[in-house]
């Protein structure tokens, strides 16, 4: 009794938690959020050229409101990329992906100006040789970290690697290969082993993984690469089926052309999350069918794919129905239905800069957030002014984008700003509300 009981309240309170593409084990901030968090790229010649933490007021109600409150830099360049936070939201990862270097920030203490807890510096060795710490995703009370490649060849084979919340070591899972399938049914032509995002469903007891390439391409300029036919081989071309509990691969599915970021549904019959594919421009399906199997499906095109748009950050609605959509390389978001999710129909794009790349919504989905950077030799130089590196703050009121912030990161010497997380000082009690 006491078990089922501890799983009903483990439901109850977390099974539609946070914004709408973060862990279903973490808290999530319903109402208006106070800040948000850039891992921003330090750039040579801007500013103090180091990565950075940049914390933004975005309150309407703030006094601070539209300001950077506090930047935090870490030292050097380490090609900074993702974060996570962990279940309890007290604090953010945020990895670098030449480096390897993990900086752990505690934003509890004072939401407004988080501080450096902990640097992670020996990821490659205890990991076993994987290199690019990308995804950081929460689980109870551990963190589950997906690589891009490895310390052999650098090329795209590649593995999670779990932490507790602490920071320790726990354990090494490799992405499953023609030569090491490790247990996992191969259900098309690819097993390629390459490894990029991380999402659960945990009611089907579900962890997904896609695919992209290694640090010898990730590391490259990118006119050089894509002029490489050699090297735009090397990209990955799979999604695996997990089995959540075990940390055991259980199905190989083929997704050409290096699928992405993943956004798995929140209603309770929705077994299914969608990805997007960066050099074949589609819009994909993972979904459970009627024998309760994991297929995979192409269901909606992104842009003229004869255009390279580069589709890159997505960002799925918390009733489902809806998907926002980004292709970097002409600056536009778009909004797909996906409220028949086997045919998304895009609905609405709007131009957002020069670049864009990632895209965070509230919880509500009334204020959509957008980013530029996407990697630092990937990123175009000009032209120069505020449409190129900036963070920019919508509502949306169902039918239109209405800008209501900006920041030029170059003109305020800060660097390319990329990924974002929310903040909010209720998550955290009466004492850091009044502060």
């Amino acid at each position: 009794m006491r078990t089922l009981l501890a799983l009903v309240l483990l439901y109850t309170t977390y099974a539609f938690a946070d914004e709408t593409c973060m862990s279903p084990y973490m808290a999530k901030i319903e109402g208006q959020e106070d800040f948000v968090y850039v891992w921003t790229l330090g750039i040579e010649g801007v500013g103090d050229e180091q990565d950075k933490l940049v914390t933004v007021d975005v309150n309407p109600e703030s006094e601070d409101y539209g300001k950077v409150v506090a930047t935090l830099s870490v030292g050097g360049r380490n090609e900074a990329h993702h974060t996570g936070l962990t279940d309890d939201r007290r604090y953010l990862w945020a990895g670098g992906l030449d480096t390897n270097k993990i900086f752990i920030f505690d934003i509890h203490t004072d939401p407004a100006e988080p501080t450096l807890h902990e640097t992670v510096a020996d990821f490659v060795d205890k990991s076993g040789g994987v290199v690019g710490p990308h995804t950081f995703y929460a689980l109870p009370g551990r963190m589950m970290l997906s690589g891009l490649s490895n310390n052999r060849d650098h090329g795209g084979r590649t593995a999670l690697v779990e932490y507790t919340n602490a920071g320790d070591y726990v354990a090494t899972y490799w992405m499953p290969t023609d030569d090491q399938l490790m247990g996992a049914e191969k259900s098309g032509q690819f097993a390629d082993g390459y490894g990029y995002d991380v999402r659960v469903l945990p009611r089907r007891n579900l962890m997904l993984t896609s695919s992209f390439t290694g640090w010898n391409n990730y590391m490259m300029e990118l006119g050089p690469l894509m002029a490489d036919s050699e090297a735009m081989k090397a990209f990955g071309n799979t999604m695996v089926a997990w089995d959540l509990h075990a940390r055991q691969p259980r199905k190989v599915l083929d997704v050409p052309g290096a699928p992405l970021e993943i956004r798995c549904a929140w209603g309770e019959d929705h077994d299914y999350c969608f990805t997007s594919t960066a050099l074949t421009s589609k819009l994909w399906l993972v979904y459970a069918d009627q024998d309760g199997e994991w297929q995979a499906e192409a269901v909606g095109d992104i842009g003229d794919a004869s255009k390279i748009p580069l589709p890159v950050d997505i960002s799925i609605s918390n009733d489902d129905t809806r998907l926002w959509v980004n292709t970097w390389n002409d600056g536009m978001t778009r909004l797909f239905d996906i409220s028949d999710p086997h045919n998304a129909k895009q609905i609405f794009e709007k131009k957002i800069g020069v670049q864009v790349n990632m895209v965070s919504q509230s919880w509500d989905g009334k204020r959509v957030y957008y980013t530029s950077s996407l990697l630092a030799n990937w990123d175009k130089k000009s032209p120069q002014g505020p449409d190129l590196q900036y963070l920019k703050v919508y509502d949306f009121d169902g039918k239109e984008l209405t800008q209501t912030l900006a920041i030029d990161f170059l003109a305020e010497k800060l660097g390319a700003p990329h990924q974002m997380r929310f903040g909010a000082r209720a998550l955290y009690g009466e004492q850091v509300t009044a502060r």
